[in-house]
């Protein structure tokens, strides 16, 4: 795992311009990979495929394995399919958790050279490069994603991924108000009070994580963990 200094960003969606502060943490290098939750769920058959209840997984949990403890090939790409909820599971199996969305926005702002490379235009121009380009069928491994200034690979251009408080954007209606359904609104509607008019690439990630629920499982979808971080006389996990 890579060690995340402690900082400050704001959120793009906000009134309070207040920097909010992130608490130092570690963070999973990589994505979790299907070879990595192969060893899981043959530890902790309730996750199997066949076993897993509809509570915790819709019906496309794992869709793309073979079967219960096959995932086919590719053990080395990006496990996805799979919800929050085996996520989750699977990090506690680990003394590990999800990332917040504040520390997962907090390091994704980096670069191979900066910890914050959101006003360069080259680094929106490469995440807004893997949005109009058509998805390749054999997922690529993380690990041969280029690593950002804290080590860490594939935040972007790879995977959709789960954070433990996903849903913190509640969304029901007109969003500079939000205070109830209005079904004739205009689309640009949802940039007015934002940080960075600019930062598409965040306003899709927004949007997609206000649209899930917690047993929802889609081919672009999978995780990395996150921890606490420790003192120099505690165990790593």
């Amino acid at each position: 795992m890579a060690n995340i200094p402690a900082g400050s960003y704001v959120p793009l969606y906000t009134t309070d311009k207040t920097p909010r502060k992130v608490a130092a943490f570690r963070l999973d290098k990589t994505s979790v990979t299907k070879g990595q939750f192969l060893a899981f769920v043959k530890k902790h058959p309730r996750w199997q495929r066949s076993k897993v209840s509809r509570l915790f997984a819709d019906k496309s949990y794992l869709k793309d394995w073979k079967s219960d403890t096959d995932p086919g090939n590719g053990l080395d790409a990006p496990v996805t399919h799979v919800s929050w909820f085996a996520a989750r599971a699977y990090a506690q199996s680990l003394g590990k958790r999800l990332p917040t969305v504040d520390e997962w926005e907090y390091v994704a702002r980096a670069d191979s050279t900066k910890a914050d490379a959101t006003s360069d235009d080259a680094y929106t121009q490469v995440i807004l490069k893997w949005y109009s380009e058509r998805p390749s069928t054999a997922m690529a491994s993380p690990e041969s994603f280029p690593p950002n200034i804290y080590g860490v690979r594939a935040l972007h251009g790879l995977i959709w991924e789960w954070n433990e408080d996903f849903n913190n954007a509640m969304v029901t209606g007109e969003s500079r108000g939000d205070s109830g359904i209005e079904r004739n609104l205009f689309c640009a509607g949802g940039a007015l009070t934002s940080t960075d008019v600019n930062n598409y690439a965040a306003f899709m990630r927004y949007a997609f994580r206000s649209s899930l629920k917690g047993n929802y499982t889609t081919a672009n979808l999978g995780f990395r963990c996150a921890a606490d971080l420790v003192s120099d006389d505690t165990p790593a996990k």
